[in-house]
């Protein structure tokens, strides 16, 4: 059985508006009985808070149905290290995913420092986090994102700050949402879906194809995001289709190409 993983933002919603169509294509696979994930490197909210979004947007997503960032590097690190600890610089997006995950968040000596994304990156914390990674501790990043949008234009992002500790420690963080295809494959795990039976969508072929064919996946480029038909080919690497919205999909969620 096909299953499907799909970028929220420039996908489902847009400018805080559902992408038209986006409700048809979620209800073929209810109704066809198919699993899907809806994938974002937002970390800041929780499952629950943009399932709530969503909902206001038309969309009627369950919170167990999105993964995020955040929820992708508490799954990550509870690979490596049973009941850890870590000093974490983010929201309640990523704080509520380590302690679901059993983990310890605190500036004494942790295991990890983990960067994520936040509306008021404090001077203090990013301080304290340098010096941890000086003392030893490993560096771990939800998403290399490096601005986000903002109404005065950008904001800076994970990925800028990272750079800036990575400038005073000469330690690289390990980034683990998208395009890393670890996020993909804990999100199919958590489904119990296979690489060669799944679909990525996404609207960007620097994050959502990349980790889409790194992670073995078809994948759908649509326009209703960011990227344009121009803009495709100056990649070396090919989504499996391309789409004008998730709209083109709601008729034959069963055969998508």
């Amino acid at each position: 059985m096909i299953s499907y993983l799909s970028d929220m933002d420039g996908v489902l919603i847009r400018e805080g508006e559902m992408v038209p169509g986006a409700d048809r294509f979620l209800q073929a696979l209810c109704d066809n009985g198919i699993e899907f994930m809806v994938l974002t490197n937002n970390s800041m909210s929780t499952p629950r808070d943009l399932s709530a979004r969503l909902a206001n947007t038309g969309l009627r997503i369950p919170p167990e149905r999105i993964w995020t960032s955040a929820t992708a590097t508490a799954t990550f690190l509870s690979t490596q290290v049973k009941d850890g600890t870590a000093y974490v610089i983010g929201e309640s997006g990523l704080t509520t995913a380590l302690h679901e995950a059993g983990w310890i968040l605190t500036d004494a000596d942790p295991e990890f420092v983990v960067l994520g994304e936040t509306r008021t990156y404090s001077f203090e914390a990013i301080t304290t986090a340098i010096n941890l990674i000086r003392g030893g501790s490993r560096f771990i990043a939800t998403n290399p994102d490096v601005t986000g949008p903002a109404p005065q234009g950008v904001l800076p992002a994970t990925g800028s700050v990272a750079a800036l500790i990575t400038t005073a420690t000469g330690r690289q963080p390990y980034y683990i949402g998208k395009p890393n295809p670890v996020m993909m494959r804990s999100a199919l795990n958590h489904i119990g879906a296979h690489s060669e039976d799944t679909v990525m969508i996404g609207d960007r072929m620097d994050t959502d194809v990349k980790a889409g064919i790194e992670a073995g996946l078809r994948t759908v480029l649509v326009r209703s995001g960011i990227t344009n038909d121009a803009e495709v080919t100056r990649y070396p690497y090919r989504p499996t289709a391309v789409k004008d919205s998730v709209a083109d999909l709601a008729g034959n969620v069963l055969e998508p190409f």
